[in-house]
């Protein structure tokens, strides 16, 4: 079960907004292995103060360690954070990070 953290100082994010981003992580993390449910992964929106973050929003993905994740991390990295910027216009900097672990 993937778990997702998004660190904001705006509350940008609707439910809306939250299912749309489930819908891309899906397409992103599925894999021959394992097809994602929306059930399955758990999204939490954190307002912070941005003075000491990276950028506006900060993205951090946590999900298992499957070699198909492996080899496309970089692009599932991208793919979320164009997302982000797409849905947020107001947005002007987005940061992503896929930690992919084993048990």
């Amino acid at each position: 079960m993937p778990t997702v953290n998004i660190y904001s100082r705006r509350k940008a994010f609707d439910d809306a907004l939250i299912r749309s981003l489930k819908k891309k992580l899906i397409e992103q993390l599925s894999c021959k292995e394992i097809r994602l449910q929306a059930n399955e992964i758990s999204i939490r929106t954190i307002e912070t103060n941005d003075a000491y973050m990276i950028a506006e929003i900060e993205c951090e993905i946590k999900a298992h360690n499957f070699p198909e994740r492996v080899v496309r991390q970089d692009d599932i990295c991208n793919e979320v954070r164009k997302f982000l910027l797409d849905e947020l216009p107001q947005c002007r900097d987005a940061r992503v990070w896929l930690i992919l672990s084993e048990l």
